[in-house]
């Protein structure tokens, strides 16, 4: 007879399969459960720099390199081109003002103000020799006006005796009308002799003003002419030194190019360079200050040139406040210290390496037993060279790793060995 076979439950299939699937959890539970803690890292307090956070003075400024130069520097450029004929002093020299420093050829010019000179000088003379005939052509009017006034005068004296006689019946009609004739005739001779002579002295005076107006002009011509050829010349504009001269002998200049430069010896100037990062920040009257022979001394802007160099630069022009450094010379340079703010206290942490994985944004913090350290998010505000403004995340007293976190990569945090 057939007899029933009782199915088993655990079979060594299922075992298997449920015991796989236990491992599975398993190890995905340890994995989460030990990857979901902190990771950590031994480091050697030795190779790393701890840093106190402090609160105290800051004032935010910046390193700035500037050349000395001289306060005052006239620049010399060639007013005509020429050919370079003689030189008089050499690059160095000091000079008084007026003193020459180079003379220019310059044969075009040189014929140009003789032939202006020959010009001025025979419209001088024609204008002469044009006055003098107008003078002699008056003489003449005056002379016929005399005439022509005596003879008016006869005319008029025949004129009123024959009237008086005509009205006595002394003369006849015919006699009477002769003498009044002539009379009105020397009377229209005479006022027209009178209307020439007006207008002939309104058009001498005319010609002689507009002759002397030409004659003027070309005078002031002449001048500028000769101021040309005298600018070939060079001579030093005010008291100081020749600089920078580049000129030599048989070398031809072009107008306007640069020979050289004359620098006022009454003091020096700082001339700074700024990278444009900082030129809406700069203005007039911002501070400096800078070491020269273990002392400091003080600078403040007092030019700034807003026009950004290729070099991504932008220049300003410091003057010293109060003492100049003894035995400072032009070209020298210094190592300013450019304050872009006042003098406060705040929060500070030194500079260092952390910066650059961190970005300001958090930092290892030591614990109180000095044994371990973990991050904490911070903010950072203005920055010095030397140090960074913590806004928010640490207080004074507080220890922080300041050096490179460049190896610690996902490190949540470090434990401190001695």
């Amino acid at each position: 007879m057939d007899r029933k076979i009782e199915k088993k439950t655990w079979n060594s299939k299922r075992i298997l399969t449920i015991a796989g699937i236990t491992g599975i959890v398993l190890l995905v539970g340890g994995s989460i459960y030990f990857t979901s803690g902190k990771s950590k890292l031994d480091v050697d307090t030795e190779r790393i720099t701890i840093s106190t956070i402090t609160k105290g003075p800051f004032q935010e400024f910046i390193p700035v390199n500037g050349v000395v130069m001289p306060l005052t520097t006239i620049f010399l450029d060639a007013t005509e081109g020429g050919l370079v004929e003689e030189k008089y002093v050499e690059d160095g020299a000091m000079l008084k003002k007026g003193d020459p420093i180079l003379k220019l050829s310059n044969v075009d010019e040189e014929l140009n103000l003789a032939t202006q000179e020959s010009q001025v000088f025979a419209e001088q003379t024609q204008m002469q020799i044009s006055h003098n005939n107008a003078s002699q052509a008056t003489i003449t009017k005056l002379n016929t006006m005399a005439d022509v006034d005596n003879a008016f005068k006869e005319a008029e004296r025949i004129y009123k005796l024959d009237k008086r006689l005509y009205d006595q019946k002394a003369i006849g009609l015919q006699e009477y009308q002769s003498a009044k004739n002539t009379y009105d005739y020397q009377l229209n001779r005479r006022r027209l002799a009178i209307q020439i002579l007006k207008q002939d002295t309104t058009l001498v005076k005319q010609q002689d003003q507009q002759a002397q107006e030409h004659y003027t002009q070309m005078k002031a011509a002449l001048a500028l002419m000769r101021k040309k050829v005298a600018g070939l010349t060079l001579r030093a504009p005010i008291d100081g030194q020749l600089t920078s001269m580049d000129a030599e002998v048989g070398q031809n200049k072009n107008k306007g190019e640069h020979l050289g430069q004359i620098d006022v010896q009454s003091g020096f100037k700082v001339r700074v360079d700024i990278d444009e990062h900082y030129l809406s920040r700069i203005y007039t009257g911002l501070k400096g200050d800078f070491s020269f022979a273990d002392k400091t001394y003080n600078l403040v802007i007092k030019k700034v040139y807003t026009q950004v160099k290729a070099t991504g630069s932008f220049v300003v022009d410091m003057q010293f406040v109060g003492t100049v450094p003894k035995g400072i010379r032009k070209g020298q340079t210094l190592q300013v210290r450019l304050a872009l703010s006042d003098e406060t206290q705040a929060v500070l942490v030194p500079k260092g390496g952390f910066y650059q994985q961190t970005g300001g944004n958090w930092i290892f913090k030591v614990s109180e037993d000095g044994k371990r350290a973990y991050k904490v998010d911070i903010q950072l505000g203005r920055q010095s060279p030397d140090y960074y403004v913590v806004t928010e995340g640490l207080n004074p007293g507080d220890k922080v790793i300041t050096s490179s976190y460049e190896t610690y990569g996902d490190i949540q945090e470090l434990i401190l060995k001695k």
